[in-house]
């Protein structure tokens, strides 16, 4: 009877891989990002310290959080306020305003280049003028979050900042003004008067992971249940560039999906060579690789476009001074294998041109003859170089032509 029920039992291998892949995708995809930001002890303090003088003793306030994307500024905000609302008085009192919806219409003004606030931001000013009138000692403390907050200080006149700002130093009523952005210089971009009425106060963010840190997290993520056995090999040193390139949770999820996705019935486990080719894909270069599908002729194009670049300085240039240069190379080689007549030249040219590897200099170039239009390059050395590489059977003479160009 034994024997029978472990005969029902047993999991095929393919069901147990497509088990483990939906485990996994589980983790990666839908597992939410750790309540707090791991080593801002000092900054959470800080902040929380701030944030909680609005909401108990009436005291208006002003900060910054600044760092790059995926340093934790957003996590930082919402785990001070979780810990800010566990205060009863403070949940019951404190009015919170996240601008989400002005910061999405700035997003699309950008876009189409018009006005587009409705009625949230005609709500905003509203409530802003009863900011102004009213009485500290019966009005509720405001939060206000401006999240993308170098959004807010492109717009014209940056008339809400300059609104906000001065409520919160001037008004009646407590406010606090949270914004997060992940520009440096931020605070050089204000207007005199706007900035005359921030307080200045920055909290900066930066990724203090360490690498152990960063392998327990990989092993956390690809953690099974004891059903499954567990055969991972992972390379050390692919992590270790991996996590030197980027340490935030967001790029973690995508080089471990990669990862994911190699796995079938034929390999059911990750193998180093997985891990160091998901590795390639989340750092690959697309405009290196685009260029491994062009033809020699194209190939040869640019570099004789990035000589003209490095010759004149970055000046711009067009088809025909493209085309002399590309000429002195033909003189050099005794093989003809390389001619080409001018109207083929010319597609080749334009062809470059639809994958936006170079691009007009400016939008009156369509009004010029084309084998005078001023173009510009948009690949650098190191691109061109990868791709002379990789490029299959390509002629020595072309990666001579180049090592010599670039110098």
């Amino acid at each position: 009877m034994s024997k029978r029920k472990t005969k029902e039992t047993h999991v095929p291998v393919g069901e147990c891989v497509a088990q483990l892949q939906k485990l996994l995708r589980e983790h990666l995809c839908r597992e939410e990002l750790p309540e707090t930001p791991e080593g801002v002890a000092s900054q959470h303090k800080h902040l929380l310290e701030l944030l909680r003088r609005t909401a108990l003793h009436g005291e208006s306030n002003s900060v910054l959080i600044v760092g790059p994307r995926g340093a934790g500024k957003t996590m930082l905000f919402k785990s001070v306020l979780k810990e800010l609302l566990e205060n009863e008085d403070v949940a019951e009192t404190l009015l919170q305003v996240h601008l989400n919806e002005i910061t999405r219409q700035l997003h699309l003004e950008n876009v189409v280049g018009d006005k587009v606030f409705g009625s949230f931001a005609e709500n905003l000013a509203f409530l802003l003028e009863a900011l102004k009138k009213g009485d500290r000692s019966s009005s509720r403390p405001v939060l206000f979050l401006l999240d993308e907050f170098d959004l807010f200080v492109h717009h014209k006149n940056q008339t809400l900042l300059y609104n906000l700002f001065d409520v919160s130093q001037s008004a009646q009523a407590p406010v606090a003004v949270v914004g997060l952005t992940c520009r440096l210089d931020v605070l050089e971009l204000l207007e005199k008067r706007v900035k005359s009425r921030f307080s200045h106060r920055q909290i900066h963010l930066f990724n203090s992971a360490t690498f152990p840190d960063y392998v327990q997290r990989v092993e956390k993520q690809l953690s099974l249940p004891a059903t499954f056995l567990d055969q991972r090999q992972i390379s050390v040193d692919i992590l270790r560039r991996h996590f030197n390139s980027s340490k935030d949770f967001r790029s973690l999820h995508m080089l471990l999906m990669f990862c994911l996705s190699r796995v079938s019935v034929s390999k059911p486990s990750i193998k180093p060579a997985d891990v160091l080719e998901a590795s390639r894909m989340c750092f690959a270069d697309a405009k290196a690789n685009m260029l491994h599908g062009l033809s020699i002729l194209e190939l040869c194009l640019i570099i004789a476009m990035k000589h003209l670049n490095d010759l004149y300085e970055g000046e711009p240039f067009n088809l025909q001074m493209v085309h002399n240069e590309f000429k002195k190379f033909l003189q050099r080689k005794s093989s003809t294998m390389y001619n080409f007549e001018q109207p083929v030249v010319m597609k080749a040219f334009e062809h470059l041109q639809q994958l936006e590897l170079i691009r007009p200099l400016d939008s009156s170039a369509a009004r010029t003859q084309r084998e005078f239009q001023l173009m510009k390059l948009l690949l650098d050395t190191s691109q061109i170089m990868e791709a002379l590489q990789k490029y299959p059977q390509c002629p020595t003479d072309v990666k001579q032509w180049a090592m010599s160009a670039f110098g």
